[in-house]
């Protein structure tokens, strides 16, 4: 194989410049959309309104009870409120509408199959394409969120020292491309199953209340909470914004993330097996 005079492949030049080249185009096709973007960002702000009533009036009602306690499951309220504001953001990263079901609906049309005739990989060309929207959704979002942030600045405790900062933004990364590869892997089972929509509402469910969007697991009962630790749903919402909080620290922080991490690779191997096995059993015809 020839290479250029500095020892690159010219194979892999081209490879940077194809992915590069899919990154931009869906940028730009992004962007025709930012209106829509704005929109629901400010939508999604709505109900912080909520949460900062619901959880005064919980607190106001626990400064009643014998002891007045100030704390739930170690949380006082400005924590809860400040938990909320970061979930939303790792919610942000993590969340990837539509791709699941656009996996399973392109095996069931048929649509799939010009990625198996073109040289383009069907994982790494879903995954810059994510990549863009999530970048052309914060360049919209970054102004509402600095606004809200900066009115609820006195929920937080303040900025963490640079390693927390550092481990928090790693956690989002992380929990983009864990959210990426997990329901990725879910569109896969298209390959087996005609819908797939069941299947995804049961894990939208499972999302919802035990990734810690909701509420801190940490609220979670025995066993419940042991079973919730266990699956990778916590490194979508919670872990992320508890490393902000300062919740998980030392040890426990550098544990966390290399099992973020792990899972990471668990779900891209995973994809890929699915989709190997799955597109050797696959038949389209016509078109």
């Amino acid at each position: 194989m020839s290479r250029s005079l500095n020892g690159t492949s010219p194979s892999s030049i081209n490879s940077l410049t194809v992915w590069w080249t899919i990154f931009r185009i869906s940028v730009q096709e992004r962007l025709v959309y930012r209106g829509d973007f704005a929109l629901g960002t400010l939508m999604r702000f709505l109900p912080i309104v909520t949460q900062i009533f619901l959880w005064g009036a919980i607190f106001s009602a626990a400064a009643t009870l014998p002891g007045k306690p100030n704390r739930i499951v170690g949380y006082t309220y400005h924590d809860f409120v400040a938990y909320y504001l970061l979930t939303m953001v790792a919610r942000a990263f993590s969340s990837m509408p539509g791709l699941a079901s656009g996996i399973a609906r392109e095996i069931r049309e048929g649509t799939i199959k010009r990625f198996l005739i073109q040289p383009i990989d069907m994982i790494g060309f879903l995954l810059a394409y994510r990549a863009a929207h999530k970048a052309v959704y914060y360049s919209v979002a970054i102004a509402p969120f600095a606004l809200v942030f900066f009115l609820c600045r006195g929920f937080f405790p303040g900025w963490p020292a640079p390693p927390v900062l550092a481990a928090f933004v790693l956690s989002l990364i992380l929990g983009f491309l864990l959210g990426f590869f997990l329901e990725s892997t879910i569109g896969m089972l298209g390959f087996w199953f005609l819908e797939v929509n069941s299947l995804l509402f049961v894990y939208m469910l499972f999302n919802f209340f035990f990734s810690g969007h909701m509420f801190p697991i940490d609220m979670l009962p025995h066993p419940f909470d042991v079973f919730v630790r266990a699956i990778p749903l916590q490194y979508l919402a919670y872990f992320p914004a508890a490393v902000f909080l300062g919740k998980v620290t030392g040890p426990e922080l550098v544990r966390g993330l290399c099992i973020q991490a792990g899972w990471v690779l668990f779900f891209a191997v995973a994809g890929r097996v699915a989709f190997h096995y799955g597109t050797r059993r696959y038949s389209a015809f016509g078109g």
